[in-house]
């Protein structure tokens, strides 16, 4: 007998939907204290995830729920780059 993969869940910080890892977008802080969205999913540092949903990302700004997971202020600078990966990423298809 072959044993199933357990998928990985994780949790929005937008919505607070806990949903399959690979569902969602991981949002890293790295060691310089830079934060990025991780589309591979694999860059080192510390990591949140939001829904694929620009909805979702602008109710975490909202709550500041990325200040409060990175223990850091975010600027609006950040915030703004991480609106238009996410824009110029949900382009292609999903």
């Amino acid at each position: 007998m072959k044993k199933q993969k357990k998928t990985p869940i994780r949790k929005c910080i937008g919505c607070g939907k806990a949903q399959a890892k690979h569902d969602l977008i991981r949002v890293v802080k790295n060691k310089d204290n830079e934060v990025f969205l991780d589309l591979s999913g694999k860059a080192n540092g510390r990591g949140a995830y939001l829904c694929k949903d620009q909805a979702c990302l602008e109710r975490a700004m909202t709550l500041k729920a990325l200040n409060r997971a990175f223990g850091m202020e975010i600027s609006q600078d950040t915030y703004e780059a991480l609106i238009n990966t996410l824009k110029n990423d949900s382009d292609e298809p999903l």
